[in-house]
C-alpha cells in the first residue's frame, strides 16, 4: 500500500486523478446521504462554484508565487542559474497562471448568469438595491480587471522578457519592468477582490 502511493505521489497526474476520484466519491457519499439531489439549477449553480473556486486558487495562488518568492528573490540567484528560471520555471508557471485566471473569469460569469445576479452585479447594484449586488459586482470588475492585465499586458510583456519573443535589450528591460508592476498592481487588487467576493457570501 505504502508502495503504491509513493508510486502515485510521485507522478502529479497520479495525484491530481486520485485526488478528482476521492471528490467524486465523496459527492456519491454526500449524495447516497443525503436522499438525493435535484440535478437542478441549484445543482449546476453548486458545480460551477466548485470549478470557480478551485480555478481561482490556481490563478491567485500563482500570482501570490510570482509577487512573494520569485521576484523577490531573483536578485539572489546566481547568473547561471538564472536561465533554469527563465526558461522553465517561469514559462511554465505563466501557462497554468494565464488560462486559471480565463478559466475564473468564464466561471465566475456563468455562476453569476446561472443565479441571476450577473446584470445586477456588473452594474454594482445601481436600481437593484445594492448590497450583496454591489459587493459582488466590486468583485468580479476587480477580477475582470486582473484578468485584463494578465493576458493582455503581463503575458505579451513577460514573453519578450523570458526571451520567447525576440527583442531589443532594451525593450527586453522594458517589458520585465512593465510585468512585474502589472503583476505587483494585481496583487494589489487581490485582496479588496477576495474579501468583497466572501462578503457578498457571507455578509448579506
Amino acid at each position: 500500500m505504502i508502495v503504491n502511493m509513493t508510486s502515485i505521489l510521485q507522478s502529479l497526474s497520479k495525484t491530481v486523478h486520485l485526488s478528482l476520484a476521492i471528490a467524486i466519491i465523496l459527492f456519491i457519499g454526500l449524495y447516497i446521504g443525503n436522499g438525493g439531489f435535484d440535478f437542478d439549477i441549484l445543482f449546476w449553480s453548486w458545480l460551477l462554484r466548485y470549478v470557480h473556486v478551485t480555478v481561482s486558487i490556481m490563478w491567485i495562488g500563482l500570482l501570490w508565487y510570482f509577487n512573494f518568492v520569485q521576484i523577490p528573490n531573483m536578485a539572489k540567484i546566481p547568473d547561471e542559474q538564472k536561465p533554469a528560471i527563465g526558461k522553465v520555471i517561469a514559462p511554465a508557471a505563466l501557462f497554468w497562471f494565464r488560462w486559471a485566471a480565463l478559466f475564473t473569469i468564464i466561471s465566475g460569469l456563468l455562476l453569476a448568469y446561472f443565479n441571476g445576479y450577473v446584470h445586477q452585479a456588473m452594474t454594482l447594484g445601481i436600481g437593484s438595491g445594492g448590497g450583496k449586488n454591489t459587493a459582488i459586482g466590486i468583485g468580479m470588475w476587480l477580477g475582470l480587471i486582473m484578468a485584463f492585465n494578465v493576458w493582455f499586458v503581463i503575458w505579451p510583456n513577460q514573453k519578450r522578457a523570458l526571451g520567447m519573443v525576440e527583442c531589443e535589450p532594451e525593450v527586453k528591460a522594458k517589458s520585465a519592468k512593465t510585468a512585474m508592476l502589472f503583476s505587483r498592481t494585481n496583487t494589489l487588487l487581490s485582496l479588496p477582490m477576495l474579501l468583497t467576493m466572501v462578503a457578498a457570501q457571507n455578509l448579506y
